[in-house]
């Protein structure tokens, strides 16, 4: 595989050096752009129902995916579903609870079984939530999330909770923004985008992976495994990505802006 010129080791940014850090350049050698949804494509909502389909989005996302031969994924947290009634179906390529759903250029689809531990999960988590007003439980077959945006002061005990249930359930636990999720082991956003680089029409191009949260740090790894980079989106933390982008507003204009070379 080529690889990029750019400086691109794993190492994470100090947070004080993030601010400091440049927008990703336009024009990029053969790119595979792999993109989270909520907080990169989509602003954080208080409810995950609440963001909706954007037509301005859809539109990038089409234009990207034409532009670039369809080496656009979106890997995200969310269910395969739940990209596709976003993003109108605009990406062919896209992952769903941290790759443990997978769906190829080609249509077909991976999906991991679930393990035994998630029903107990979702049932805890509701019994959790059934007393505490704005904390929202999803089940996801493969995994339960528990949302605690709408009570913020609840978060210490979802955390805890959430600990002991990985313990007791074997359950992998997967910290998100103002959600903590128990998923079924073994998969995570930088293994889904290693499996789609191996695949037409990903293989042999640079992946470029745009995130904004600790879930996507592994993506950022991954790229620059495979001789590529993160692009982190929102506040400084400390961070393998080697770019920075403000919010999903710059993120879709920089979308629209990005030209391949040959």
């Amino acid at each position: 595989m080529r690889t990029s010129n750019l400086n691109t080791g794993g190492a994470s940014a100090p947070a004080g050096a993030l601010s400091h850090l440049p927008p990703p350049p336009a024009r990029l050698e053969r790119p595979a752009l792999f993109l989270d949804m909520d907080g990169v494509l989509a602003p954080l909502a208080a409810t995950p129902d609440a963001v909706v389909p954007d037509a301005r989005r859809t539109a990038v996302l089409r234009r990207l995916a034409e532009r670039l031969d369809g080496r656009v994924a979106i890997l995200s947290g969310r269910t395969i579903a739940e990209i596709d009634r976003i993003a109108e179906s605009a990406a062919a390529s896209a992952s769903g609870v941290h790759g443990l759903e997978r769906r190829r250029a080609d249509g077909s689809l991976d999906h991991a079984p679930a393990a035994a531990g998630v029903r107990d999960a979702v049932v805890a988590f509701e019994r959790f939530a059934s007393n505490r007003p704005g904390m929202i439980v999803e089940d996801k077959a493969v995994s339960a999330g528990l949302h605690f945006r709408g009570a913020p002061t609840e978060a210490a005990a979802a955390a805890a909770l959430a600990h002991t249930l990985a313990a007791e359930t074997g359950l992998a636990l997967q910290a998100g923004n103002l959600v903590v999720e128990l998923k079924t082991p073994g998969t995570d956003k930088g293994t889904a985008l290693k499996a789609f680089m191996k695949e037409p029409p990903f293989a042999g191009a640079i992946p470029v992976m745009l995130g904004d949260d600790l879930t996507d740090e592994d993506g950022f790894r991954a790229a620059a495994d495979l001789g590529g980079f993160g692009v982190l989106v929102g506040p400084a933390r400390p961070t393998a990505a080697r770019f920075a982008l403000p919010d999903v507003d710059a993120v879709l204009s920089w979308l629209d802006a990005v030209e391949a070379r040959p």
